[in-house]
């Protein structure tokens, strides 16, 4: 004791250790050493010494000093270093001199003594030091360089294998007081994302934080940096989750706030025989399963945990075996075209059957092989049978079809993914646009940029590009304004809400709209009833996949099932681009058929009567009706459109109807054209009408229908009416708006006074001389085009009332008299009426 007292007592600034199971224990320290660095009493000073000694050093010296003492007491040799240490008042550093000797006592037990010396205040500015203190901050500067051995150079903790070390005589001694020892695994969640927004130098300064905290918690010596934002640290589990909750409450106010949630895993039955390398894997095991929590947290590692453990260990000890060995095989699900029922696709999806252990599923083994970096070798061996099933197909004589890959986030880490899926396909010979690639949204986000260029150079070597469950995240849309997809497969959640009220259909219409007007196509997943394949075939969504039209199976059941004749059936590839626009049609959306309709709708889903119509054959037949149009048809015409897609009209050419007049013309021109029909109750309907698409192989003219307006006309006062009934007279009728030279035309066929076609036009006057070069016969061409302006029509109406022409127009190749006349609408002058009148047909 006097001993002790005499050298506490000394001014000089100094301090006695000993070197005590792999770590440094601190023995005395004087009056001059508590006086230096700042502590009002012994208590505290040796409190700090033998818990978290370097809590005032300079974050870049913390981890050289501690290397440096820690081979002082461990070799031979003195101990000489300088660094910098936080001054009194805490608002800046001194420069402190550190040198040490070993001694023994008379009982043969070594010691060492360190003497500390103040070389004076420490500035970055040259201005405000002096000359050997500009030299000591240079050779601080040289030193910060040096990484240290046994601590972590940024943080100052000591490291990996040395804190193993240290726990494990921790633990000892925790068990030796009667306590239960425990090891914590700590992550701090969204580093990349912090370092990506801050940038990693204050990224680095959240780390040395969160070192000190945990110092301050669990003692410097405790506690590690594993590497990255990875920590552990050997713990006592008696008030464990309290001491936590404080930790986590301590985080959140360190780096002036700009900190993050961290997440701990706790593996406490921690027995004799367990090397602490062992505890902290099934430490950072519980806490990997709180990757998906936002927020602060920790979880126990547990019996079935250890049952997850062996799992894990037997999957990735075993994944080279299964796949050389075919315990790992492609089973595959058709993605069926919604307007034909045809497999326009087919995902590839793996499946491991193990001969001990029977069917793994999917959702055990591949986030195992994406945590492990270990997935790119499952999904290269995936395109390598998706290029083995091309050719059995091949070579069974069915259509090929297009196959998708799933790709995964660590694929683009670990290897050149598109290189090595583009050699493998060009190696077999096989089209690129034969592969599509499948990459769930959530991954897109992690380093945006370069995902975005992988993306980039896949489709730019002609590989379709696919965003898997979309909707599943919450950037879906943010995604699509800065990546170009081919694709995009809507997260089987969808379905799931489809039975939950208008909300999740007015969503999933909305987005499927979207995509069209974007230019990309659309699958549904998870499609298992035929309510949800209606749904989805009204909405436009162009493909569909689910059980209810089949599970996946491997390549030897697709060839059984068209043996057995009771297969899908694939789609033949060179029809893909007619039913593509067909399929894609949004038959709850009306911008797809006319621009400008106006007017809201009181019920989202009460809405206009919409078809897609096939004429081919000599055939009309309903290719895709939504329920409105179905109902319309059985109200006013008796008529049920189902499923079965039956014949509407064998003999279109023939027909006397209006509407039939008007689709085959539409179909033959191209044109949009609209037409009124006078049903059984008086009520007129106007109907609109435009071909979408020719099919190439079977000659299918698609037409797109819409049902504009179904209403009582009690005047008969409507131009089309008007039309109508001059339609005996004229074979034309123009409705001109001067202002604009947008102008509606009226059509007939003189005699026939049940038909009125309408179609909607610019720049009639420019328009009208471009048709004059193809429909007036060659000797009125130049003088129609001459006579037929805007400023000769109203110069001679102003003049006369009326503008009259005459000139021979070419019917089916044969000239036929016709005269035009142009009058202004009475109390109208911003419109004109023309009507070209066949003269032969008066005689």
């Amino acid at each position: 004791k006097e001993e002790r007292s005499y050298m506490e007592n000394s001014r000089k600034p100094f301090a006695i250790y000993q070197f005590i199971d792999k770590r440094v224990v601190t023995l005395v320290l004087s009056a001059g050493f508590c006086d230096l660095f700042g502590y009002d009493s012994y208590a505290k000073a040796y409190y700090d010494m033998d818990n978290d000694m370097y809590k005032e050093t300079h974050p870049d010296d913390a981890a050289r000093i501690a290397d440096a003492a820690f081979r002082f007491a461990t070799e031979d040799g003195k101990y000489d270093v300088i660094y910098r240490s936080l001054n009194k008042q805490g608002d800046g550093y001194r420069i402190i001199h550190a040198k040490g000797e070993h001694y023994y006592t008379d009982t043969g037990v070594r010691l060492a003594q360190v003497w500390y010396t103040d070389e004076g205040c420490y500035s970055a500015d040259d201005n405000k030091t002096s000359s050997f203190t500009h030299s000591l901050a240079n050779a601080l500067c040289e030193e910060s360089f040096i990484k240290a051995t046994y601590y972590d150079h940024l943080t100052g903790l000591p490291s990996m294998t040395y804190f193993f070390e240290l726990a494990d005589i921790k633990r000892r001694q925790i068990k030796s007081n009667g306590g239960r020892p425990a090891l914590l695994y700590m992550d701090l969640s969204g580093m990349k994302y912090f370092n990506h927004k801050y940038g990693f130098a204050e990224g680095d300064t959240l780390l040395q934080c969160f070192a000190r905290t945990l110092a301050e918690t669990f003692g410097n010596e405790s506690c590690s940096r594993l590497g990255q934002d990875h920590f552990a640290a050997v713990v006592q589990t008696s008030g464990l989750n309290s001491e936590l909750e404080t930790l986590f409450d301590k985080c959140r106010r360190i780096n002036e706030g700009r900190s993050l949630s961290v997440h701990v895993g706790v593996y406490q039955h921690w027995y004799d025989g367990i090397a602490a390398s062992m505890a902290c894997d099934r430490a950072k095991f519980a806490c990997d399963t709180l990757r998906h929590l936002y927020s602060s947290g920790y979880s126990y590692y547990n019996l079935s945990m250890k049952d997850e453990e062996e799992k894990q260990r037997y999957i990735i000890s075993n994944l080279d075996k299964a796949l050389s060995e075919g315990w790992i095989t492609a089973y595959y699900q058709p993605i069926v075209r919604a307007v034909n029922g045809r497999v326009c696709d087919e995902e590839a999806l793996a499946r491991w059957i193990a001969p001990e252990k029977g069917m793994l599923s999917p959702a055990d083994f591949i986030p195992i092989l994406e945590d492990h970096k270990l997935i790119y070798k499952l999904d290269l061996y995936m395109v390598d049978c998706i290029i083995k099933k091309i050719g059995i197909l091949r070579d069974a004589g069915l259509h090929l079809i297009p196959q998708s890959v799933n790709l995964s986030r660590s694929d683009f880490d670990t290897c050149d993914i598109v290189e090595e899926i583009c050699r493998r396909v060009d190696a077999a010979g096989i089209s690129h646009d034969m592969l599509n690639v499948e990459i769930t949204e959530s991954i897109i986000g992690q380093d945006f940029e370069f995902m975005k260029e992988q993306i980039n150079r896949f489709r730019e070597r002609g590989f379709a590009v696919w965003m898997d469950d979309f909707g599943s995240g919450y950037s879906s849309l943010d995604v699509l304004q800065s990546i170009d997809f081919d694709l995009i497969k809507f997260d089987m959640r969808f379905m799931q809400k489809l039975n939950e009220g208008n909300t999740g259909k007015i969503i999933l219409s909305e987005l499927m709209k979207m995509a069209t007007f974007l230019g990309i196509d659309t699958v549904c997943e998870g499609v298992e009833t035929p309510e949800q394949v209606q749904f989805l075939q009204e909405t436009g969504c162009s493909k569909l996949q689910g059980y209810y039209f089949q599970k996946p199976i491997p390549v030897e059941g697709i060839l059984q099932k068209y043996e057995k004749g009771i297969q899908i059936g694939f789609e033949n590839p060179e029809e893909s681009d007619y039913y593509d626009t067909v399929g894609r049609i949004n038959l709850h959306d009306l911008s797809f058929i006319a621009q400008g309709v106006k007017g809201g709708l009181d019920n989202y889903f009460n809405i206009l009567p919409m078809a897609v119509i096939e004429i081919y054959d000599g055939q009309v037949r309903f290719a895709r009706t939504n329920q409105s149009y179905r109902e319309f048809m059985d109200r006013y015409f008796a008529f049920k459109v189902n499923d079965k897609q039956e014949t509407y009209h064998d003999k279109p050419k023939d027909a006397a109807e209006i509407f039939i007049k008007t689709l085959v013309r539409s179909s033959e021109t191209g044109d949009t054209m609209y037409v009124d029909e006078t049903l059984p109750d008086s009520s007129i309907v106007h109907s609109c009408l435009r071909r979408l698409a020719v099919n190439r192989c079977s000659g299918k003219i698609a037409v797109a229908v819409a049902v504009l307006s179904i209403v009582k006309d009690e005047t008969g006062t409507t131009y089309a009416n008007i039309a109508r009934a001059l339609a005996a007279d004229y074979v034309n009728l123009f409705y001109v708006d001067l202002e604009d030279e947008s102008f509606i035309e009226y059509s007939s066929i003189a005699g026939d006074d049940e038909l009125a076609l309408e179609r909607h036009g610019k720049s009639f006057f420019e328009a009208s001389r471009k048709d004059a070069l193809k429909l007036i016969h060659k000797d009125d061409r130049e003088r129609f085009i001459k006579a037929f302006t805007k400023e000769n029509i109203l110069s001679e109406i102003d003049r006369c009332g009326t503008f009259v022409y005459s000139y021979r127009l070419l019917k089916d190749d044969v000239p036929v008299l016709v005269n035009m006349k142009a009058v202004r609408m009475q109390h109208d002058r911003k419109h004109i009426i023309i009507g070209v009148r066949n003269n032969e047909s008066d005689n």
